[in-house]
């Protein structure tokens, strides 16, 4: 197997064992136990994501017939192909929320507020669901949140300071939509897509109680020098709140969480022992990186490739060695072309390791979605930056242009995957290897 094959496989085996509908399934059976034991007069599922279908799939070969009703919000062009039973299934914009998902949310609003002591409600939880699941706050109109969203993005901020100002512009996130489910019983079942899985950042915590203020949220907007661009009245919401004009976001110790579990079913570190179990049985020494990849996704990538080759640099003639990371980086637009931010981290990976034999790095997003284009990422060697110029690209204009897509395109250096139905951010796969005399890399 060669390593582009191998670090292919990998992917795969990370991408098996965090998938939506098996990992739901053993906590899906102690729901099942509480609903039954529990004296609930009714169970109502509600939920939104990128991986909100298989999990309905899930809830409904469990619960079956306990189920009263449910709605979940998926991206458009995820619909499922055979109607579900008991759940219905909305669609909805992804990453930018739209008319479809606004009307869609205020649905699920209106199951939470019907929701009395006697009701169970289980929510879906997975990564998208900050856009998928959206209701302006009062005086915010849906393309002011649009327009924020954007600049927000295109400025390079991170999952955490994206959802803190996100949360400060709703009436459902940030705990907010325990609130309005008070004091029904509700369980949160989550697919994690932030570093450090925290509860309150996954699809903008709208059943967990919110750590950030408005203060924060207006100092993510200066931070990133965008206070100017925001529309008016985001603006003033936010300094209204700072001001105490505004009630913030449910806290800890709040009681509307008192009769609030979440689990987190599936995260990023479960794909990556995966993978690091498959390649074992390949025969190949693995590590596990422990830092988070993140920041400036080709700024991350030339530290992978820094990584990657002293690691190169111990290994003994015919070893071979696998490491693997995962996390979120950003991308700030400064050009015009297309990619995203694994494309974007593969190609700076691929220039800093220019010419150099025995380095290959796979980079792609769980969800097979990397940016607004067909490709989960990117799949690159020692040879990628050479057989682009030879091609007439040039490498660091395309990075300068946020245009890797066109040039791994090029080099055979897009990993397509379609959407895969999870998403537990990025994973980063690396195979080194060391010739021995005769040019044979030992697999055991």
């Amino acid at each position: 197997m060669t390593d582009r094959e191998l670090v292919d496989s990998l992917f795969c085996a990370a991408l098996a064992a965090v998938d939506p509908f098996r990992a739901l399934l053993p906590h899906l059976r102690r729901v099942r136990e509480l609903y039954l034991s529990g004296g609930f007069d009714r169970l109502v599922v509600a939920g939104f994501g990128k991986a909100a279908l298989p999990m309905a799939r899930a809830a409904e070969e469990i619960l079956g017939a306990s189920i009263d009703c449910g709605l979940v919000i998926v991206p458009h062009g995820c619909q499922p192909t055979t109607p579900l039973h008991r759940i219905e299934v909305a669609a909805a914009g992804h990453p930018h929320p739209d008319r479809d998902g606004l009307a869609a949310s205020l649905r699920i609003m209106e199951l939470a507020r019907a929701a009395d002591d006697k009701t169970l409600l289980l929510l879906l939880i997975s990564g998208g669901g900050s856009a998928l699941f959206t209701a302006p706050a009062d005086g915010i109109s849906l393309e002011q949140k649009l327009q924020t969203s954007r600049l927000l993005m295109e400025a390079g901020a991170d999952i955490l300071e994206l959802n803190t100002v996100r949360k400060h512009l709703s009436n459902i996130k940030g705990g907010r939509l325990a609130a309005l489910a008070h004091p029904a019983r509700l369980i949160s079942l989550a697919i994690s897509d932030v570093p450090g899985d925290s509860p309150d950042v996954i699809a903008s915590g709208p059943a967990y109680s919110d750590p950030t203020s408005f203060t924060d949220a207006l100092g993510v907007l200066n931070r990133l020098g965008i206070s100017s661009q925001v529309p008016g009245p985001v603006l003033e919401r936010l300094r209204q709140g700072a001001a105490g004009a505004v009630a913030e976001t449910p806290k800890q110790g709040d009681p509307i969480f008192s009769a609030v579990t979440t689990i987190i079913a599936a995260r990023n570190r479960d794909a990556q022992e995966a993978a690091a179990r498959a390649a074992s049985l390949q025969g190949v020494r693995v590590r596990l990186l422990e830092e988070p990849v993140c920041g400036e996704a080709r700024w991350a990538g030339e530290k992978l490739a820094a990584i990657a080759l002293s690691e190169r640099k111990r290994l003994a003639p015919g070893e071979r060695l696998c490491l693997i990371s995962g996390g979120e980086t950003t991308v700030r637009v400064a050009g015009m072309g297309k990619g995203g931010r694994n494309q974007e981290l593969a190609l700076a990976f691929a220039m800093a390791i220019e010419g150099e034999p025995g380095i290959t790095l796979l980079s792609a997003g769980t969800d097979g979605i990397d940016g607004p284009t067909d490709a989960a990422g990117g799949i690159v060697d020692g040879e990628t930056a050479a057989f682009a110029k030879a091609a007439g690209l040039a490498p660091e204009r395309s990075l300068a242009d946020n245009d890797a897509y066109i040039l791994l395109d090029r080099c055979a250096g897009l990993l397509r995957t379609g959407a895969t139905g999870t998403n537990v951010m990025d994973l980063q796969i690396m195979v080194l290897s060391r010739p021995d005399a005769d040019g044979a890399v030992s697999t055991a």
